[in-house]
């Protein structure tokens, strides 16, 4: 289908050291939003936690190579996040890294359309809720107990949810 290549800011963002020394954790970051995130935040003087999809790989040292650009640290997190035990070994990684996860970024998802809803697999609808639904509440329910005060965390949604494609 061609088009223009994304602009994740590696051109156009500049950091102003908001986030100096600040860690952050981010689901998906190896492209789309999640990149975008992981350049911006980087610049901005954090350190990083990427979480993606290992057949993701080259799309992950991608944006760990901004990162690094950045002068930040950056550690990848291979794998799914369907899985509770992943979920909670990511934040784990965190403090084991940095002592501390300062921001959560629950930006990776999963969507699938099809023309009628007895087209959905249940495979599928599990998958989409394991994903979406259930690592946020893993990951949120792992971090919030060891998260100190000022730290964040940040669910995205799909323009899907408010403003949905025909299908």
């Amino acid at each position: 289908v061609g088009g223009a290549a994304a602009d994740h800011g590696e051109q156009s963002y500049r950091g102003l050291g908001r986030l100096t020394d600040r860690v952050a954790l981010i689901t998906g970051g190896d492209s789309g939003i999640g990149r975008a995130v992981a350049i911006a935040y980087a610049r901005e003087g954090a350190d990083l936690l990427i979480s993606y999809l290992p057949e993701e790989e080259s799309d992950a040292e991608e944006s760990v190579r901004w990162v690094r650009d950045a002068g930040r640290k950056a550690i990848k997190l291979p794998g799914d996040i369907q899985d509770e035990r992943h979920c909670v070994a990511m934040i784990d990684r965190a403090f084991d890294e940095f002592g501390r996860l300062d921001i959560l970024i629950n930006n990776a998802a999963y969507q699938m359309t099809h023309e009628r809803v007895e087209d959905f697999p249940t495979d599928e609808f599990d998958r989409t809720f394991r994903t979406n639904v259930y690592a946020m509440f893993w990951l949120c329910r792992a971090a919030v107990p060891r998260m100190k005060p000022g730290g964040c965390i940040i669910n995205t949604a799909s323009r899907q949810a408010y403003d949905p494609s025909p299908q």
